[in-house]
């Protein structure tokens, strides 16, 4: 019966063998989130997998950051990513490198909104992380950056934290000697802020699991359906 059942596994898709595994929660990055200048362990998304296991989720968190990330190059590893993860829920911290290098807001937009497309068609929830850039950059540019974030979350209806870096911006002694990258010190400031907009996406999955499982529960042979 062994041997039999064994075959069995082998034999299932990878996407039927993962149904029972954790859900994953998907990061797709640039270097604030790929733990640039410091050990893995020390970033935000370790730090992150670590508060889930404290608090009891049982999510799985994958790392895609890619240091110097832009929104195209993500879009373009989209599908494997998703294909390869079947991720629950997508954090997407991506732009800045767009604008740092002065790109078109425009095609940042639309990279990002086909990203945020792409998660959803995968029946995946969509947490939006936005940036702002340096002063010299100039006013317009700078405030339509930024605004871009909350203009895409509004109209797909996804979850977003307008600003990654809230509330250490300022300081720079959080920040690594080029002045742009957060230090390890940081990091739990950068989990905190995540962790305040992405705890009410993992307490909704859990909310709607209950009530499909109810729903099932409800359709069973022997119960009689009020």
């Amino acid at each position: 019966m062994l041997p039999q059942l064994l075959l069995i596994l082998l034999l299932l898709p990878p996407v039927a063998r993962a149904v029972s595994a954790e859900p994953v929660i998907l990061v797709l990055g640039d270097s604030l989130s790929a733990a640039h200048g410091m050990a893995q362990k020390s970033g935000w998304v370790s730090l992150l997998q670590d508060r889930l296991r404290r608090k009891a989720y049982d999510y799985r968190v994958v790392n895609a950051s890619i240091s110097g990330e832009t929104t195209r190059g993500a879009l373009m590893r989209l599908d494997n990513s998703l294909g390869r993860w079947q991720p629950a829920i997508v954090i997407v911290e991506l732009g800045a490198n767009d604008g740092l290098r002065g790109l078109s807001l425009q095609a940042m937009r639309r990279n990002l909104a086909a990203i945020i497309e792409g998660t959803l068609a995968h029946h995946a929830q969509v947490l939006l992380l936005g940036m702002r850039l340096p002063p010299n950059y100039g006013p317009l540019y700078s405030r339509q950056f930024y605004r871009s974030y909350r203009q895409l979350a509004e109209h797909y209806a996804v979850g977003l934290l307008p600003f990654l870096l809230d509330g250490m911006a300022n300081d720079r002694t959080l920040f690594q000697q080029d002045g742009m990258h957060p230090t390890a010190a940081a990091q739990p400031i950068l989990l905190a802020n995540v962790w305040r907009v992405l705890r009410p996406l993992l307490s909704q999955r859990h909310q709607n699991q209950a009530i499909k499982q109810d729903g099932f529960n409800d359709h069973q042979p022997g119960r009689e359906i009020p």
